[in-house]
């Protein structure tokens, strides 16, 4: 089984000179509770159907698994998915030690919503903080992108 370790940060300062790459992101839920969220997404081109577990204690580690589906697939599954589809744009952003920050910028109902997350390969690894990056938000359920179509950022 898959774990996914990473850690989210709302932005506060311009990331875009040192963006490497984009991509716009359309996601939907087929299933939102937290124990088990089952998300549809369509990342350029591709198409992805991706299970999360429950987040531990500290909401930096929980099970992930992901595969690819024909766009066609996707597309399909996104129809029949919970109200509240996230629409975003994704920009890529190198940290000095190799790792990447994935910064995503929402649309429609969470627009100006600008949040940054970086996987690690464990809890404690160190990680330089750019200077644009701001308060943490890794365990605050509201910035989940489950929670994001239940209850958007417009809404706060």
């Amino acid at each position: 089984m898959a774990k996914e370790i990473e850690r989210k940060f709302l932005v506060k300062g311009d990331y875009k000179p040192l963006v490497i790459k984009e991509t716009r992101i359309t996601q939907g839920y087929l299933s939102s509770v937290p124990e088990r969220t089952v998300r549809v997404r369509i990342k350029g081109d591709k198409g992805y159907l991706t299970i999360k577990g429950i987040g531990n204690q500290s909401g930096a580690s929980r099970f992930e698994w992901e595969t690819e589906i024909p766009i066609s697939e996707a597309d399909e599954l996104l129809k029949i998915c919970e109200a509240g589809v996230i629409d975003k744009t994704r920009f890529i952003v190198p940290e000095q030690s190799g790792l990447k920050f994935e910064v995503d910028e929402f649309y429609g109902d969470n627009q100006g919503l600008t949040v940054a997350e970086i996987e690690l390969p464990s809890e404690d690894h160190h990680f330089d903080r750019p200077d644009w990056l701001g308060e943490e938000v890794t365990g605050d359920v509201r910035y989940f992108n489950s929670m994001l179509m239940k209850n958007p950022f417009k809404n706060w």
